[in-house]
């Protein structure tokens, strides 16, 4: 199974950007995981909330392969333990599907035809997150569920 995370908007610090770089490096080690940042809509200042999210519901699933299993970062998504986490990757895995697909959506969130696409939603926490810190927050995890399901002592209980 291959992992992409698709994200609305570039990360502009350095130091984020240096340690989400780092995690991925350290989950090739288990799987393929690629992070692609999707352009920022132009001119949002004369865009509706509504327009705003339908454009990127646009670019987002014209990123999307046929086959893929799109899962939403979303903050009604279902919540998880780091251990509940990597038994989701792992019956996810199990599943035989080739690519699963990640999205960290813009400000206002996703667009009804993302939503009607989706699998599934996971939130991180009822806290709010900048979508920068977001990345960080989702590849560490990933990379802690797979350390999990190696039985590796990164994760302690």
């Amino acid at each position: 199974m291959n992992i992409k995370l698709l994200c609305v908007g570039k990360t502009d610090n350095k130091q984020l950007q240096a340690l989400v770089d780092e995690y991925s490096k350290r989950l090739n080690f288990y799987i393929k995981y690629n992070i692609e940042t999707l352009p920022d809509i132009k001119n949002v200042k004369n865009l509706s909330e509504q327009e705003q999210k339908t454009k990127e519901g646009a670019l987002i699933l014209s990123k999307l392969g046929p086959y893929d299993h799109l899962v939403l970062f979303d903050e009604n998504g279902k919540l998880f333990s780091s251990v509940g986490f990597s038994k989701f990757l792992q019956k996810k895995m199990n599943s035989g599907i080739k690519t699963l697909v990640f999205v960290i959506g813009g400000p206002y969130g996703f667009s009804q035809e993302v939503y009607n696409k989706a699998i599934g939603k996971v939130s991180l926490s009822q806290m709010t997150f900048s979508h920068q810190m977001v990345r960080l927050f989702i590849t560490e995890q990933i990379y802690r569920g797979f350390t999990i399901l190696k039985g590796e002592p990164y994760h302690h209980q």
